[in-house]
């Protein structure tokens, strides 16, 4: 896998996240507004949902790395001084905008990885939080600092972070405003790994990943997500339509014959059913 692939052409106003595709299906969205540490102003939101949902539209994507162009910022939130220039009637029409940006990547339907090096904080955290897993470096830097300019995460925050760590946990860091760098953040369930290089063990992990059943790994997340908020019986049968949807795909009789040739499977995926 080439971690230095250039990125794919893209309209001028999905600059802001470019898509970088790597080998075996991984695709990486790099937030791309160094000069203002990728704050996620109106344009930037738009480029977000434009390209993650070019990329939810492609069966070839297998998982999905979301990091950065700045060496010392995944993503500082929201741009808070377009925002100062914004009246409440702009800041209303501006909203929805916002929203579907953040759900464009809780929405894709592959593993999304988060790589963060230095700082995630308000809506940059929640751009994290919306990622299956986060893998972090040691001065990782994360906050939901929304209640100390008054308002309050927007972004998902108050839902994504009590589901990862629990009530308690995601009291403390939302009404408190403080930050929590890599270690801490491990600690307490808001990241899954610490390395040195996120961004490299993002990708690793995206490429192990994506070895893997396309058609099983989009549905073994379809069947997690979709039974996070239901009674276990009902989640139980979400698992069972996801299964049947695996077990009579043509990945599943590649996967078979593969293991009883003793051979690497070559996975038809969604192309092949």
């Amino acid at each position: 896998m080439s971690q230095d692939a250039a990125p794919q052409p893209a309209p001028a106003s999905t600059d802001l996240v470019q898509v970088v595709r790597h080998a075996s299906g991984v695709v990486e969205l790099v937030l791309n507004r160094p000069e203002a540490m990728n704050a996620v102003s109106t344009a930037m939101a738009a480029a977000l949902t434009e390209n993650a949902s070019g990329v939810a539209a492609d069966v070839s994507v297998r998982a999905v790395v979301v990091s950065s162009s700045h060496p010392k910022a995944f993503c500082v939130g929201a741009d808070l001084k377009e925002r100062n220039t914004l009246t409440d009637d702009e800041l209303r029409a501006q909203r929805p905008g916002n929203r579907t940006a953040y759900r464009s990547v809780l929405d894709l339907p592959v593993p999304v990885i988060a790589a963060v090096d230095g700082y995630a904080l308000g809506g940059g955290c929640e751009i994290a939080l919306s990622c299956d897993l986060i893998v972090a470096s040691p001065g990782a830097t994360f906050a939901l600092p929304e209640v100390s300019v008054g308002v309050i995460p927007g972004g998902g925050g108050t839902q994504l972070l009590t589901r990862r760590v629990g009530w308690s946990r995601a009291a403390d860091l939302i009404f408190t405003a403080r930050r929590v760098g890599g270690e801490e953040a491990l600690g307490l369930g808001v990241v899954d790994r610490v390395v040195d290089d996120p961004r490299a063990a993002a990708l690793e992990l995206a490429g192990r990943i994506a070895a893997h059943s396309p058609v099983g790994v989009r549905n073994a997340k379809a069947a997690m997500r979709g039974g996070m908020d239901v009674s276990l019986a009902e989640g139980l049968d979400i698992e069972d339509a996801r299964w049947h949807d695996t077990a009579f795909s043509a990945d599943r009789a590649e996967g078979v014959a593969a293991f009883a040739e003793k051979r690497t499977p070559s996975w038809p995926g969604l192309s092949g059913r």
